[in-house]
């Protein structure tokens, strides 16, 4: 542990170096092209310690980067270090909101969510090949470039590594400016209704008509009475559309839903009862889709395991951890279904997707050590061989 830290101490200036350049590189998930550089910057790191490395390409997004260690056991098991290079942040943007490091702090787009996070596992992984310690559960890398808009393209190379995986490590920043290790996350859904009524004149023929949005008002009140607070489900409705003039009964509308729940049986319960919503006005039908895209991450055994484990390596950092529940998804979620998963274990700051967000610098050599002592941990389910 000691000689870990003392390596990453020695090599701060370099992991700096690495997120700043990292940071300057604008990537959104909504342009495509501009995540061959970052992969660009990550690959000769990683080929510069053994690993196999390939990049992906994307249909409709800019691609993922997959990387394998050198394996010390033909078939031994697996650990993933789970990250995206993607930000929310449109190109421009380092005009308005520089990378700028000041001090212990690092503030710019995509720093926190999560570049930082990334240059975090380079250097993790970097600390162990210069100290000559072999994980005796294989290292695997995967870095997406559509998690912020719920890697749809993703998903299915991370489900199939999860499946044969020992465990998953989630390089997403800490949960707020205590960097909290997210050990649950909201499962997030989504769903439309259209309302399908008849137009009619409002002032000659208003019986003529059936109003869509005289429905849609009873459904909003019928999504809002699913929210429960006190169980983590969250119904919003927001954004809504409809009508044709002041003086048509509408012959349209439409709502599109946010849904976050704690528990897949939460979801499967609000999924029903959105899915089952029956029109209330004459003359009216509801068309609805949608569900659950992103299921919740649970505090399973197998998570609790791993989240035990982590606690332990804090310790020897003098790390008290915390733990807490995310609002939002993550590749975590989809993990979770599959095998142990720990989310959070990125960098510490605070203001994903805001104007303000930024790194503590001080923090990143301790994530970065943390990160290097679970992946020399032994795997936690049991020998396939």
């Amino acid at each position: 542990m000691r000689d870990i830290v003392g390596w990453l101490v020695d090599n701060r200036g370099a992991m700096i170096d690495f997120t700043r350049a990292l940071a300057l590189i604008e990537s959104p998930s909504a342009v495509p092209e501009t995540h061959a550089r970052i992969f660009a910057l990550i690959a000769p790191q990683l080929e510069a310690l053994g690993f196999r490395v390939r990049l992906i390409g994307g249909r409709t997004t800019g691609g993922h980067l997959f990387a394998v260690a050198p394996r010390r056991h033909a078939f031994g098991p697996l650990q993933i270090l789970l990250g995206h290079c993607d930000t929310v942040w449109p190109v421009g943007t380092l005009r308005d909101m520089p990378v700028v490091h000041e001090g212990e702090v690092m503030r710019g787009p995509g720093v926190y969510d999560m570049k930082a996070g990334i240059a975090q596992m380079i250097f993790a992984l970097r600390a162990l090949w210069a100290l000559g310690l072999a994980p005796s559960v294989t290292p695997v890398v995967f870095i997406n470039s559509d998690e912020e808009i719920g890697s749809r393209e993703s998903a299915h190379y991370i489900r199939a590594l999860a499946r044969i995986a020992d465990r998953a490590l989630i390089l997403e920043p800490s949960l707020g400016p205590r960097g909290k290790l997210k050990t649950a996350r909201k499962g997030v859904g989504r769903f439309t209704i259209r309302i399908r009524g008849k137009a009619a004149h409002a002032g000659l023929n208003p019986e003529g008509g059936a109003s869509a949005i005289l429905e849609l008002s009873h459904v909003i009140q019928k999504l809002f009475a699913l929210n429960d607070p006190a169980r983590g489900i969250s119904v919003n409705v927001g954004l809504i559309d409809g009508g044709l003039g002041p003086n048509v009964i509408a012959p349209e509308s439409s709502a599109t839903i946010d849904v976050r729940v704690l528990t897949h049986e939460d979801g499967r319960r609000v999924s029903e009862s959105i899915l089952g919503l029956a029109p209330e006005t004459a003359g009216v039908t509801l068309e609805i889709t949608g569900g659950i895209g992103r299921p919740p991450l649970e505090r399973t055994p197998a998570n609790r395991a791993l989240w035990d484990l982590a606690r332990r390596a804090g310790r020897q950092l003098d790390l008290e951890l915390e733990e807490d529940i995310a609002g939002g998804g993550s590749d975590g979620n989809t993990t979770s279904l599959y095998t142990a998963t720990l989310d959070g274990l990125g960098a510490v700051g605070d203001g994903a997707h805001a104007h303000h967000e930024f790194v503590y610098i001080d923090k990143m050599t301790e994530r970065a050590a943390l990160l290097a002592l679970l992946l020399l941990a032994p795997a936690l389910k049991p020998s396939r061989s």
